[in-house]
C-alpha cells in the first residue's frame, strides 16, 4: 500500500532534494534529504486535499453563502506559500541544523530524553501505532493551552488576531497567520516533540493530521459531527463559533472551542460551546478588522505594528482580552463600550463584501 508513496518520495530525494542542498552547501547539515523530501510530499498532498475535497465541500454545503470571495484569495496565498515554501525550509534548513549543531542529528528518537515516552514505557516501541496515538494526544493538548494563551495574552493576540480577522472564513483559512505568531508556534510544539521523543517523519504526519483537520474545521461547510461525537472531535460547525464575531449583549461568548483536533479537552476545561446557531465571523475591533482591506504584505506589516505596540508596553503582558487603539496598544475591553464598538465594526462591514444569510 505504501510501496508507491516511498518510491516517489526516494526519486524526489535523489532527484531533487539532494542536488538543490548540495547547491545550498547544506547538504552535510540540513538532515536527512528523505525526511525534507517527504515533509514536502505532505505538504503538496495537504493543498490537493484542500483544493480537490475540502474546497468543493464549500459549494456544496456553504455554512454561508458569499456573493463572492474576494477575501478568501489572500488566504490561498498564503496557505500556498506556507506549505510549499516557508514551512519546509524553515523547517529543514533552519531547525535541523541547529539541532545538528548540538549534537541532535545523532540521537536516536526519545532515547536521549528522559521525558521520551518509550523511555517512560518501552512496550510502545512495539506498537508504533499506539505509540503514535499517544503522542498526537500530548501534541494536541499542548496546543490546546498554547492556543488559549494565544488569546489571553494581549501581544500574542496582537499576532494571532490576524487569523480571526478575516469576515470569509474558509478551508484556506487555517494557515493564514502572521509569520512570527507562526515560528513561536513551531518552537512549542516542534520543541514538545522534540522532548516526548517523536522522530522526524513522525511529526510530519502528526503536522499533516492535525493541519488537514483545522484546514476542514475552518472550512465554510455546515457539518456537525453529532451530538457525541461534537464532544470528543472538533468538527466545522463547533470550529466556527470560536471565530464568531463579538456579540456585545453576551461578551465573553466566543473565548471558547480552542481544540485542534480533540474537542474533549474543551469539555473537560469548561470552554466548550454546543448548540449555537452558526454565526457571522471576523473581529469586533475595528483596528483588526481593517486587515480585511489588506493584502499579503499589509497583513503582516499590521500585525507585527499591534504586536509592537503590546509587547513594549506594560499592558501587552497582562493577561485577558484586548482591542487595539489607533497607537497599536492594548486596551481592556473591560474599558471598552462594546455596543458602540460594535456600531463602528458595522460600518466598516457596509463598505466589505455582502454576504447573503445560510439557508435553515
Amino acid at each position: 500500500m505504501f510501496s508507491p508513496w516511498h518510491h516517489l518520495v526516494d526519486w524526489t530525494s535523489v532527484h531533487a532534494i539532494t542536488p538543490f542542498l548540495a547547491w545550498l552547501h547544506l547538504d552535510g547539515l540540513a538532515g536527512d534529504p528523505r525526511e525534507i523530501a517527504e515533509a514536502i510530499l505532505i505538504s503538496m498532498l495537504q493543498v490537493a486535499i484542500i483544493g480537490l475535497v475540502f474546497r468543493p465541500l464549500e459549494a456544496v454545503l456553504p455554512a454561508e453563502k458569499w456573493e463572492h470571495r474576494r477575501l478568501t484569495r489572500v488566504d490561498w496565498q498564503y496557505t500556498l506559500m506556507m506549505l510549499l515554501g516557508i514551512f519546509p525550509m524553515f523547517s529543514y534548513l533552519v531547525l535541523t541544523p541547529i539541532a545538528n549543531y548540538f549534537g541532535g542529528g545523532d540521537a536516536s528518537p526519545g532515547d536521549e530524553s528522559l521525558l521520551g515516552i518509550v523511555h517512560w514505557v518501552p512496550a510502545l516501541k512495539s506498537h508504533p501505532l499506539a505509540l503514535f496515538v499517544v503522542y498526537y494526544a500530548i501534541y494536541d493538548l499542548v496546543y490546546y493551552w498554547m492556543h488559549r494563551l494565544q488569546h489571553a495574552l494581549p501581544w500574542w493576540w496582537a499576532l494571532h488576531s490576524m487569523h480571526h480577522s478575516t469576515r470569509q472564513m474558509s478551508c484556506w483559512t487555517n494557515d493564514r497567520g502572521s509569520l512570527v505568531d507562526g515560528f513561536l508556534q513551531s518552537m512549542v510544539l516542534a520543541g514538545v516533540g522534540v522532548v516526548i521523543g517523536v522522530a522526524p517523519t513522525d511529526f510530519a504526519w502528526l503536522v499533516l493530521l492535525g493541519e488537514l483537520v483545522q484546514n476542514f474545521s475552518h472550512a465554510n461547510v455546515r457539518v456537525r459531527f453529532g451530538a457525541v461525537f461534537d464532544r470528543v472531535l472538533v468538527s466545522p460547525t463547533f470550529h466556527r463559533l470560536h471565530h464568531m464575531r463579538v456579540d456585545p449583549d453576551r461578551p465573553t461568548l466566543h473565548n471558547c472551542n480552542f481544540g485542534q483536533v480533540f474537542s474533549i479537552w474543551d469539555t473537560v476545561f469548561g470552554t466548550a460551546l454546543h448548540g449555537e446557531p452558526i454565526r457571522p465571523t471576523g473581529v469586533g475591533d475595528p483596528m483588526v478588522d481593517a486587515d480585511n482591506d489588506k493584502h499579503l504584505v499589509g497583513l503582516h506589516w499590521a500585525a507585527f505594528r499591534r504586536f509592537w505596540g503590546a509587547f513594549t508596553c506594560r499592558a501587552g503582558w497582562r493577561l485577558g482580552e484586548v482591542a487595539f487603539g489607533e497607537d497599536y496598544r492594548p486596551v481592556s475591553v473591560k474599558d471598552i463600550d462594546l455596543h458602540g464598538l460594535h456600531g463602528k465594526e458595522a460600518s466598516r462591514a457596509s463598505a466589505l463584501p455582502r454576504q447573503r444569510e445560510p439557508a435553515t
